[in-house]
């Protein structure tokens, strides 16, 4: 398998880490609109030969499908944010490569009823040419972090392995993490958070389909395992709940994020000031006025949460509540994966909430790579067994829980 991985931020900086221990990859081309920074990422990795440095442009469809050709690529693995999801997507499929992605492609609000009807839903773009990657006989593989990613694998063994019928699935994400000399200093890309926190969350419901509801609604507390604890949560607008549905059948389908009220008093304020817009304004410059987009400024403004590593103490939990039925008895489990910072920054120098995202699509690339999964079209991870990728998961050390609620 030779990849190349676009994007060489905190969470393309970790992938490598952890890729760079396992040898089932012949080659790992590291690309990024900067070209120092994807050399450091390899750099780190001392004399591994499997690893080069490139510089690309994301948004450059034709210089991505040219960089996979130049190195004769048979997966592209995106690590960047999601505005680079499309371009990315149609690189791939024009390199006739295979794909992988950690977020998809955004969602648009509905234009009149934007806190009760969807409007463009997130992968809608992506999942309107399934057709045409299963035709060509191509793989997409979206979704593949650990929310979406992880939790999508729980959602499938719990409905291949754990229940006879199921009521509820419910990812729920929580944390007890603290950054040392910042009282606002998001663990994950801001501009990413922005996106998610602010749009219209959406549910699935059986009969009826998806929906929205209001930012932030409907909190509740969920009591999060090893030592974090309850932490107040509410609905946020991710991927899960438009993949599960379309492989397992639930009646119905959330996910909560557990930001705390602080958190969402701050995002509420950006948002009433306009500062979460992504449509360039004109300020002035030392040259003349420049354009820029408001979201770019307030994520210039904050620390790369890749460098706060160092600073940052607790532990993250990403994982998947299920509610329903088996052997005609009413059962309820969590299932769970939990990083502490401290583990993840001593051995792998990478803090705990990109280290989380990061080891799961190379997890998934490594069943790619043994034929273990396979597959054509745009497909989630709840499109393949999860067994394999737990087992994996774990040899890889980095176990993961379950909980009877």
């Amino acid at each position: 398998m030779r990849v190349l991985l676009v994007g060489a931020g905190g969470v393309g900086g970790a992938i490598t880490r952890i890729a760079a221990r396992r040898p089932f990859f012949e080659a790992m081309v590291v690309a990024d609109y900067d070209p120092g920074r994807a050399e450091a990422a390899v750099a780190a990795l001392g004399d591994d030969a499997r690893f080069t440095a490139e510089q690309v442009d994301a948004s450059d469809e034709g210089a991505v499908a040219r960089l996979l050709a130049r190195h004769r690529c048979d997966v592209l693995l995106n690590a960047t944010d999601p505005r680079f999801v499309m371009p990315l997507f149609r690189a791939a499929r024009a390199a006739g490569t295979t794909y992988l992605d950690m977020a998809m492609s955004l969602s648009r609000p509905h234009a009149e009823r934007p806190y009760e009807e969807c409007g463009v839903k997130l992968g809608d773009e992506q999942f309107a040419q399934a057709a045409d990657w299963e035709k060509e006989g191509l793989l997409a593989l979206v979704g593949m972090g650990v929310e979406p990613g992880l939790s999508d694998v729980f959602a499938r063994y719990a409905a291949d392995e754990l229940f006879d019928e199921i009521e509820e699935i419910g990812i729920r994400d929580g944390a007890n993490l603290t950054v040392d000399g910042y009282d606002f200093a998001p663990s994950f890309s801001i501009w990413t958070t922005i996106e998610e926190c602010l749009n219209p969350p959406v549910v699935y419901e059986g009969g009826k389909g998806w929906f929205t509801t209001e930012p932030f609604s409907e909190p509740e507390v969920f009591d999060f395992p090893e030592g974090i604890g309850p932490v107040e949560c509410v609905n946020v607008e991710h991927e899960e709940v438009l993949l599960v549905p379309r492989w397992v059948d639930a009646r119905r389908v959330t996910f909560k994020y557990g930001l705390g009220r602080e958190f969402v008093e701050t995002l509420r304020t950006l948002h009433l000031l306009g500062l979460d817009r992504t449509d360039p304004v004109t300020v002035p410059g030392p040259d003349g006025p420049v354009k820029v987009s408001p979201r770019d400024v307030v994520a210039a403004c904050l620390p790369d949460p890749a460098t706060l590593g160092e600073r940052m103490h607790g532990k993250t939990c990403a994982g998947t509540w299920v509610r329903g039925v088996k052997d005609g008895e009413p059962r309820e489990v969590y299932l769970y994966h939990v990083v502490d910072n401290q583990w993840s920054m001593t051995e792998y120098g990478s803090q705990a909430v990109v280290w989380q995202t990061a080891i799961n699509p190379v997890v998934a690339l490594e069943l790619l790579a043994t034929g273990a999964w396979s597959g054509a079209g745009v497909l989630g991870p709840e499109a393949f067994p999860a067994r394999p990728f737990l087992d994996l998961l774990t040899d890889y050390g980095s176990p993961w829980g379950m909980r009877e609620q």
